[in-house]
């Protein structure tokens, strides 16, 4: 065991969902889907639930105001987190409510009839349904980019294909299937080449990975907290200011304005003017504290704890000659894979009672299942608390797996 991977794996201790009913040690390999909460953040979202509590910037006495001090602290630590300002940090219900919300927005204003957008096949639903639900208002054109062989996002083909016609790019930084890494400098050159905006799916690379909008130079970024050991019901969108300041409002009602009257409206700056309505303020604070989780860690060694635990398990699937491994060998955190003549669901559901938990299915990725030929693939995918015993685990319930279906 490597000093990264022990010293990380001792962080088990601070995720109390880690066993089971009876105390057994529950093999959690489904961080890509929701990650486990510590203990700090879940201490943080009781303390704001209960004797912190109280409603943000509406109330004229001390707990709102304090509570509304703890709400932008929160905003300007997630800002942080990625390298941006808390003034181009909107608070959204997760990434899929944040992209919804660009398409829109700025969408509405920005595409028009013939304009094209640039997917590709291994994008999320939520980075490709809200697009075409926009193509289809305004009549324009969905272009989908090829993958390598070896699943990356293959952006020799979109140099091709992009011209002046494309307003807009959207792009998984890290496959939640494949796992596999965008290289983001180069995919934002390109958009911004025939310029286009470009907006980046951050879910799985946040929680696994150093990320610095600012130098990515990318316009928009996505991404949601219960993949980055927070709560869910909450997630961010950043975007360049001046990109924000002019894109109209998402949602109307309280919080998002200036004035109110008949005869007319004025709307609040951003980030307020997409907030519409009371705001999840603890699980906002919560986002927070697990920022400050992560950031104590640090993501250069969370990075590394998962890049050997996904070289670990590739290399223990490899040793078996009845399974198909998909994605690059450096993939982020996540492998996908199929065991020939058993279903990923019947292998999900005996691994279950071995207890270890791994996601059998498409993954809201159904495109990229009809590129690889298949209708679900298994899936682990690893966080901070894992370590080889949950490798072990995994491959244990394989190999009895197998032995039942003969």
């Amino acid at each position: 065991m490597s000093v990264t991977t022990a010293s990380l794996s001792a962080r088990r201790a601070d995720f109390p969902g880690l066993v089971t009913s009876t105390g057994a040690p529950w093999h959690y390999l489904d961080s890509a889907a929701t990650a486990q909460k510590p203990q700090a953040v879940i201490d943080a979202m009781v303390r704001a639930l209960g004797v912190d509590y109280a409603t943000v910037h509406r109330g004229v006495y001390s707990r709102s105001a304090e509570m509304t001090l703890a709400y932008e602290a929160a905003r300007r630590r997630v800002a942080q987190l990625i390298g941006g300002r808390e003034d181009e940090l909107v608070f959204t219900r997760g990434a899929t409510e944040a992209i919804n919300l660009v398409a829109a927005t700025w969408g509405e204003v920005n595409i028009g009839a013939g304009d094209r957008i640039l997917l590709s096949t291994l994008e999320h639903h939520s980075n490709i349904v809200p697009w075409q639900m926009l193509a289809a208002r305004k009549g324009a054109h969905i272009d989908v980019c090829p993958l390598t062989e070896d699943g990356r996002i293959d952006l020799d083909a979109a140099e091709a294909m992009l011209t002046p016609s494309h307003k807009l790019v959207a792009l998984a930084h890290v496959s939640n299937v494949l796992g596999s890494v965008l290289d983001v400098g180069r995919a934002v050159k390109l958009a911004h080449g025939v310029g286009a905006k470009i907006l980046i799916d951050g879910c799985q690379a946040v929680p696994r990975m150093p990320v610095d909008v600012g130098a990515l130079d990318c316009d928009f970024y996505a991404f949601s907290a219960h993949k980055l050991y927070g709560p869910t019901g909450i997630g961010a969108l950043w975007a360049r200011a001046d990109i924000l300041d002019a894109m109209p409002p998402y949602q109307g009602g309280g919080a998002m304005i200036d004035k109110v009257s008949f005869a007319g409206t004025t709307y609040a700056p951003p980030p307020q003017r997409f907030e519409a309505g009371t705001p999840a303020i603890t699980e906002a604070v919560a986002f927070g504290a697990a920022c400050d989780y992560i950031e104590a860690i640090g993501l250069d060694a969370i990075h590394a704890h998962e890049a050997a635990l996904v070289a670990q398990t590739r290399d223990a699937l490899r040793g078996m000659n009845d399974v198909t491994l998909y994605g690059p060998e450096d993939a982020a955190g996540i492998v996908s894979f199929t065991l020939r003549g058993i279903h990923p669901h019947d292998l999900g559901t005996i691994l279950d009672e071995e207890n270890v938990a791994i996601r059998a299915g498409h993954h809201c990725a159904q495109p990229l299942m009809e590129h690889l030929g298949v209708s679900a693939t298994a899936r682990a995918s690893f966080g901070i608390y894992n370590d080889e015993d949950d490798i072990t685990a995994l491959i244990r319930g394989i190999e009895r797996t197998k032995r039942i279906f003969g």
